[in-house]
């Protein structure tokens, strides 16, 4: 089995900007969840914890790690997806300028390209080869930390969806469903 989990909360995710690739740390709500999230993890027995190397995953990583007795390893493919000119922008700001984007993005349509960056179809490819690797190296059930739109990449790739509009919260953990037929690492 894999787990997904979100990192803790951010001083921009409280803000609802928009992050991407900008690096920000944990607020201590931010802590207290990956703590939470520690805790819940203790009973999923996990054999190998990996994480997206951005430093709100990375810190929520070290403090489940911590807890679980692993060591998290770096993966920049469970990195969150590249959001170009969106970065640093508010929600709320983005959907008033760019409202048909914005939808796009909120049903996150795999054909949606972010402005300048990344678009949701390869940040999917790159989240399903790193699920990949992970299954193959059979040290499973393994815990992810990583983003809101790396986990919903990898639901959206299980499930055999083209859109999906799923938020995960932070701190959250998900198990990612059984392969289907047809999906990209199967």
């Amino acid at each position: 089995m894999i787990l997904l989990a979100r990192h803790g909360e951010t001083d921009d995710n409280r803000a609802r900007r928009f992050q991407g690739r900008r690096d920000p740390t944990l607020n201590d709500t931010g802590r207290e969840q990956a703590r939470a999230l520690a805790t819940e993890a203790r009973g999923e027995h996990v054999a190998a914890l990996y994480a997206s190397p951005l430093r709100r995953a990375w810190e929520t990583a070290a403090i489940v790690g911590e807890a679980l007795g692993l060591e998290p390893r770096p993966d920049e493919r469970l990195v969150e997806i590249d959001v170009g000119h969106w970065t640093g922008r508010l929600h709320a700001e983005v959907a008033d300028s760019e409202p048909d984007a914005f939808r796009a993005w909120v049903e996150a349509d795999e054909r949606f390209r972010f402005p300048g960056g990344e678009s949701i179809g390869e940040q999917r490819a790159r989240v399903c080869a790193a699920v990949a690797d992970v299954r193959a190296r059979d040290e499973l059930p393994a815990l992810l930390v990583c983003h809101g739109g790396t986990i919903r990449a990898a639901l959206l790739a299980t499930l055999g969806l083209e859109a999906l509009n799923l938020r995960p919260s932070n701190g959250s953990l998900h198990r990612l469903p059984v392969p289907i037929a047809g999906s990209d690492w199967v």
